[in-house]
């Protein structure tokens, strides 16, 4: 049994997320039966997470089991690109080490989210409008907090199904870029919805709507209420995923 990761690209518009849902498109269906389709077998695709409805990626990884003949891998991005809908593309079909796993074997994940002050016809589906100018280093010294939390439970959505809420945010900052700012941030893990509830909360403060002694009691309460309110999925980038250099073949 040998074992590919692929990474690919897709527009998160016209999806229920990245997760197989009943009654809705998902990126992992569309990739997973595309795939079933060329290798003319059913193909299970695992993830190296979930991205939320809307939500798009740069380079998300995922993993598949092959028990045929040898693969020929560029080949096979080559079909896969034809045979994929425009809004998912395919950069790369690699071997792994029979045990790596796309989701626990990764190290990190990056995500950026994309504000702006410009209202652009051409770019509004990938950034989000803001009518004020933003603190970035009020939110900045915020994201200096973000370093040192552990619980990440009151920027998580409720109800969910992971056992713990424990994450390490390794880097979190925002940077000024023409007329857009953009907000950066790695970690080991991610809870459903956190990016876009920490870059909500941390526009609170940037419009002079919250202080740090408030910010630190958001953390503490360990209540998704107490936060503040998520920012639109359409402006979130998935951007990258690190895996340990010894699973590539």
């Amino acid at each position: 049994m040998k074992r590919f990761f692929i990474t690919l690209s897709y527009n998160g518009k016209n999806y229920c997320g990245w997760q197989i849902q009943p009654n809705a498109i998902s990126v992992q269906q569309t990739l997973q039966d595309s795939l079933s389709t060329i290798m003319r077998q059913k193909i299970d695709i695992v993830g190296a997470g979930r991205t939320d409805s809307g939500v798009h990626a740069r380079n998300m990884i995922a993993h598949f089991d092959w028990e045929g003949e040898n693969v020929d891998t560029q080949d096979l991005s080559v079909k896969l690109n034809g045979f994929l809908p425009k809004d998912i593309s395919i950069h790369v079909i690699e071997e792994v080490v029979p045990e790596a796993h796309a989701r626990f074997s990764a190290l990190a994940r990056t995500y950026t989210y994309c504000i702006t002050s410009l209202k652009d016809p051409f770019l509004h589906e990938y950034k989000y409008r803001v009518s004020f100018t933003p603190d970035i280093e009020l939110m900045n010294y915020l994201c200096s907090i973000l370093l040192e939390t552990e619980d990440f439970t009151s920027f998580s959505k409720l109800h969910t199904d992971v056992k713990t809420n424990i994450c390490n945010v390794r880097y979190a900052r925002w940077e000024k870029v023409g007329d857009d700012y953009i907000f950066t941030i790695q970690a080991d893990r991610f809870l459903r919805n956190m990016v876009r509830s920490i870059v909500g909360t941390l526009l609170q403060a940037g419009r002079g709507r919250m202080n740090e002694d408030e910010f630190r009691q958001i953390i503490e309460a360990k209540d998704r209420r107490a936060a503040g309110e998520s920012v639109p999925a359409h402006a979130l980038f998935l951007e990258m995923v690190e895996y340990p250099e010894d699973i590539w073949i």
